[in-house]
């Protein structure tokens, strides 16, 4: 038959075929295939299965195949984006599923965005990073080179690093440029703190001083310790400037005038450590707004009440040991809500409306680890040889990066966390700059990065 002729042949079965029951089309096939040979039955064979599939995803209604979804874990979801471009279009408008995926890693999630395709772009960028984490290929070091004597203090703040040297000088750099903006003359700097416009550095020399970048002028002096002094914090809207000294004291200054206020006793090691904050919890002793001062010795965390009236009453001592057998890091956690310290016990958390002891975590080799930050999700750690990252939902290390070994002495050797944010959860964006610094014995700082990412 020809071809023309088996086209129209054709064309008038299917309308004859269109219009019978279905038994009666039942039986035609049935008759069909009884006239069939080995060629035509192998050709329906493999043909039945392919016509016999249905895309229930195509089918289903969107919000059925979105719950269905969900029992997916994210590998296998990104696999089935590779179906056809109809799965790939349904599976990655399914926004909860992503940010499931993308809070499981330790992303921030803001729950606003719902634009289709965002959150599997999200992911896709956050599982790279937790792999150059695990990796360990997710930072980059460098080295800033200027001071000709040890440096001591550090301080970190919006992409500026301050530097405090016994070459009697004070420095401000550019982390991500490694240029020096401001270097001004200073007296020998245990404790540096700064903002636009002041540096306000606690020295071996027992005293307190406040100098101007723009000009390298000293415009206040606080006299009154009788040993160094080892850590400061201000805070302008209180007008107030706090000093912890190897005098075992705390004195609280009046920022503007260098008047001292209050002398806070109680401590009966060098204090290391004065932290300003505003409570952001309630309780008995406290409400939300309050400015609380916490400072720190070798053995015990001291809690003050302080505002514009300065009340010298200890709230609470806080300690891991009542014997004093077990002594504390000296970098210390407080952002309002929880205390967190470091010792050869492992890392405590205190809730700070109850002062009551959340937890203890306790990683392996604990003894020689210390801590450097601490968020919602991660807390960043180091020892001798390595910085460390661990995720605080299962309390496991997650990664490492190696550290150049630095200057063992009785003082020590300064180290200092960089930016903060990604310890509440990374999101794409926090997760640039400084990550760790550290003084080393030639002068130099030697600087922990974030990687860009690949």
């Amino acid at each position: 038959m020809e071809k023309k002729d088996f086209e129209a042949w054709l064309d008038n079965i299917s309308i004859t075929f269109l219009s019978l029951t279905d038994l009666q089309k039942n039986e035609t096939l049935d008759h069909l295939i009884s006239l069939s040979g080995a060629i035509q039955l192998r050709h329906l064979s493999n043909n039945l299965e392919i016509l016999l599939k249905r895309d229930f995803l195509k089918l289903l209604p969107l919000e059925l195949s979105f719950y269905l979804l969900k029992w997916l874990d994210p590998q296998t979801l990104l696999t089935c984006c590779l179906v056809s471009k109809q799965w790939n279009k349904v599976i990655s408008a399914c926004t909860e599923v992503w940010q499931t995926a993308c809070k499981n890693l330790g992303w921030q999630i803001d729950e606003s965005v719902q634009e289709p395709l965002h959150w599997k772009k999200v992911y896709l960028k956050a599982i790279l990073r937790m792999k150059q984490l695990k990796d360990h290929e997710a930072f980059e070091t460098s080295s800033l080179i200027g001071h000709s004597a040890r440096v001591y203090a550090l301080y970190y703040k919006d992409g500026l690093l301050c530097t405090g040297s016994d070459d009697l000088s004070a420095k401000l750099w550019d982390v991500s440029t490694g240029q020096c903006i401001y270097g001004i003359q200073t007296h020998t700097c245990a404790a540096v703190k700064f903002d636009e416009q002041k540096l306000v550095t606690g020295s071996f020399d027992n005293t307190v001083a406040c100098w101007e970048w723009s000009s390298g002028a000293k415009t206040q002096h606080f006299r009154g310790h009788t040993g160094a002094v080892f850590s400061v914090d201000y805070n302008d809207e209180l007008d107030i400037l706090v000093s912890g000294s190897a005098d075992f004291t705390v004195k609280v200054w009046a920022l503007s005038t260098g008047t001292c206020l209050n002398t806070l006793t109680g401590h009966t090691e060098w204090v290391t450590k004065v932290v300003l904050q505003k409570c952001k919890v309630k309780s008995l002793m406290h409400s939300p707004g309050d400015h609380i001062l916490l400072s720190a010795d070798k053995y015990e965390i001291k809690i003050w009440p302080i505002g514009r009236e300065i009340n010298c009453k200890c709230l609470k001592t806080l300690s891991v040991s009542e014997d004093r057998s077990i002594s504390l890091q000296p970098r210390l956690h407080f952002d309002g809500k929880y205390i967190v310290c470091s010792s050869a016990l492992g890392l405590y958390q205190w809730d700070f409306a109850s002062y009551d002891i959340l937890r203890v975590i306790k990683p392996p080799d604990f003894s020689n680890v210390s801590l450097l930050g601490f968020g919602e999700i991660f807390a960043l750690l180091f020892d001798n040889r390595y910085l460390y990252i661990m995720d605080l939902r299962t309390e496991k290390l997650i990664s490492r990066w190696p550290l150049p070994e630095y200057r063992k002495s009785k003082r020590g050797s300064s180290f200092l966390a960089g930016e903060m944010s990604w310890l509440n959860g990374l999101n794409g964006q926090n997760d640039t700059g400084l990550v760790f610094a550290t003084s080393m014995p030639d002068h130099s700082i030697h600087l922990v990065l974030w990687k860009e990412h690949g």
